[in-house]
């Protein structure tokens, strides 16, 4: 085996961990994905025996190549439409043989809170309060010392505070999706609003129209305006089913061998207190649908 072969087998060792740290930092797959890559390439032109602690370099490295990507995109956060913007979704079979795809989820809601914190922010809180590095590693990705990092993170944490948390009871999930699932396609307006938390927010991000803005993007508060919308979709009711969304029940509609949609759903308890739909065609494309 030469020294590429063995490179290569001791960073598939790494994969799945580096690929979950870039997600939860970029909130985009195939960003991820590049910047996984990118991760190897690196490693695949440097004299690795220089490298002592593999797993710290890679996701250094991981980390930067993130850091960058976040600090080149076009602030969103500056755009009156960023409260629309749904990350993308992990999406999975609802019974899958790896318990991981649970364990280690981070669901949607926490995602879109995540995405309108600053880089540097993003990345303390995520490779501290997710990942478990020191602050001292923190430091040496966002270039600045440890005292520096730990306010970053703590300014972090206090804006995902707000975050909505989920109640992790999969039967229970499971039972409120079903529920939700045979009140929309029955039209059912009482069911649906006993469903929901008074104070649930649905966030619906169908992508944009060149120069004509969203296409039916939109951010609805309150039980009964969140029940309006969902009645408008009962006619795809017929065509949606439970899947695994970031390792929590949530529901996938496809229309012959179409995803036209994916819906992240958020209990406390058992209501619905958030609700996160990616309907963005032209996103929906990449993703795998679910068996």
């Amino acid at each position: 085996m030469d020294e590429i072969e063995r490179l290569a087998g001791q960073f598939e060792q790494h994969r799945a961990h580096l690929r979950a740290v870039a997600y939860r930092m970029l909130g985009s797959v195939s960003e991820a994905e590049d910047a996984v890559q990118e991760a190897w390439l690196r490693l695949s032109r440097s004299d690795a025996s220089d490298i002592q602690n593999l797993a710290g370099w890679l996701t250094t490295v991981v980390s930067r190549v993130c850091l960058d990507q976040l600090r080149s995109r076009k602030t969103r956060r500056e755009d009156p439409l960023d409260d629309l913007y749904v990350p993308d979704p992990i999406l999975s079979p609802v019974d899958p043989e790896d318990e991981a795809v649970r364990a280690d989820a981070v669901g949607l809601a926490m995602m879109v809170v995540l995405d309108k914190l600053s880089p540097a922010e993003r990345l303390a809180f995520v490779l501290h309060d997710m990942f478990g590095l020191s602050f001292d590693e923190v430091a040496e990705v966002v270039d600045k010392t440890p005292a520096a990092a730990r306010q970053l993170a703590s300014r972090a944490r206090r804006r995902v505070q707000g975050a909505p948390v989920g109640d992790n009871d999969v039967s229970r999930q499971r039972e409120v999706v079903d529920a939700f699932l045979a009140a929309a396609r029955g039209g059912d307006f009482e069911a649906l609003l006993s469903l929901l938390d008074p104070n649930v927010v649905l966030r619906a991000d169908a992508g944009t129209t060149e120069g004509r803005g969203p296409a039916v993007s939109k951010l609805v508060r309150g039980a009964l305006a969140v029940v309006e919308q969902a009645l408008t979709f009962t006619k795809l009711a017929p065509h949606s089913r439970p899947a695994l969304v970031n390792g929590r029940l949530g529901v996938v509609t496809v229309v012959g061998d179409t995803l036209m949609g994916v819906m992240d759903v958020t209990l406390h308890d058992g209501k619905i207190t958030e609700i996160n739909i990616l309907a963005d065609l032209p996103r929906l494309e990449s993703f795998a649908i679910p068996a």
